[in-house]
């Protein structure tokens, strides 16, 4: 998985950190020139994480706070809420207001497009690792119909029937055909929520689904920013949210999106980065689950702990992330922290 590193450096001494995946390797560079390029614009300003975060919306308002900007900001403003946080001595939830409490997460780590029995096999061995989950993913997509169904059908059966099950399309059927495969799967039951069955800008077709099908229909990851978030619950596009931290804008965007889905009364989940999201969720009113994936912890020296099927926050201060600066050095390129 590429990633890429943000070190935040502050006068007084100490350094917010982030990450962020470039989803492709030879993307590494790109986002380092344009981190490295943004960094000028901070120099000399306070640690004021929201405020940061507005003049950077204002600044770069004709660009639209989308794609590799997008997240660049985004990682920007996580570091910043990071730098705030170890300043005054606090984990972030704290610094934002929060609680700890123990956190609902499934397990995001496996259950691709490998065949049902396969699925069946690694489905049991993702809800037994960390001492349980209550809560699986479960990627669906096949060419067919009746393989879809034969991996639902094949990972209820190998689970406890208190073990919910979400299934992600990844924006890969029609509209048309996710009429008729979210159809079948309402008929089978048991299914949490189906997440992005169609191109995740189609609001209308996705309205369209969700009058329709009695199973949760799961938008989100693909918001960019809060406005669109907004956009998409204005259109009765979904039952659920899932904001992606770094493209609905970092924490500071989290704030926003999650004052919109307590508007809406709509659950609310988090999206990848489980070490910051998890932060996030007791300041989240309509919170639900924090998915749980475990990509970036051979760089970390810190691990988000998860028992029984929740995650614990930790009281120290910060967001959360702590470099294993030995493995960065094994795995890391040249250039591209």
């Amino acid at each position: 998985m590429p990633l890429v590193l943000v070190d935040l450096e502050t006068s007084g001494g100490i350094t917010g950190r982030a990450y962020l995946f470039s989803v492709q390797p030879n993307m590494l560079r790109s986002f380092v020139g344009l981190l490295e390029d943004l960094s000028e614009l901070l120099v000399g300003i306070a640690l004021a994480p929201a405020e940061i975060a507005r003049q950077m919306a204002v600044r770069f308002r004709t660009f639209q706070l989308q794609g590799q900007l997008g997240m660049a900001l985004a990682a920007i403003d996580i570091a910043a809420w990071d730098a705030l946080a170890r300043h005054v001595g606090l984990p972030l939830f704290r610094v934002l207001g929060g609680e700890a409490r123990s956190i609902a997460a499934y397990n995001s780590n496996g259950l691709g497009l490998i065949g049902a029995e396969r699925a069946a096999d690694e489905a049991k061995v993702l809800a037994a690792e960390h001492g349980g989950f209550s809560a699986i993913k479960l990627r669906l997509g096949y060419r067919t119909l009746e393989e879809d169904l034969a991996a639902v059908r094949a990972v209820k059966l190998a689970l406890s029937s208190s073990i919910s099950i979400m299934a992600d399309y990844n924006q890969g059927l029609s509209l048309p055909e996710a009429m008729r495969r979210g159809a079948a799967l309402d008929a089978e039951g048991g299914l949490a929520w189906i997440e992005e069955p169609i191109r995740a800008d189609d609001l209308t077709g996705a309205r369209r689904l969700a009058e329709q099908w009695h199973t949760p229909l799961m938008l989100g990851e693909s918001f960019w920013g809060p406005r669109d978030m907004n956009r998409a619950l204005v259109a009765g596009a979904c039952d659920v949210v899932m904001p992606d931290l770094i493209r609905i804008g970092g924490v500071s965007g989290w704030l926003a999106a999650s004052a919109l889905a307590s508007a809406y009364d709509h659950p609310m989940s988090s999206h990848l980065f489980p070490e910051v999201s998890a932060q996030l969720i007791p300041l989240t009113p309509t919170a639900e689950w924090l998915e749980y994936c475990d990509w970036a912890e051979p760089i970390l020296s810190a691990h988000l702990r998860i028992e029984r099927g929740f995650a614990l926050l930790p009281e120290t201060p910060g967001n959360g992330l702590e470099w294993n600066e030995a493995a960065i050095a094994r795995y890391g390129q040249s250039g591209d922290r």
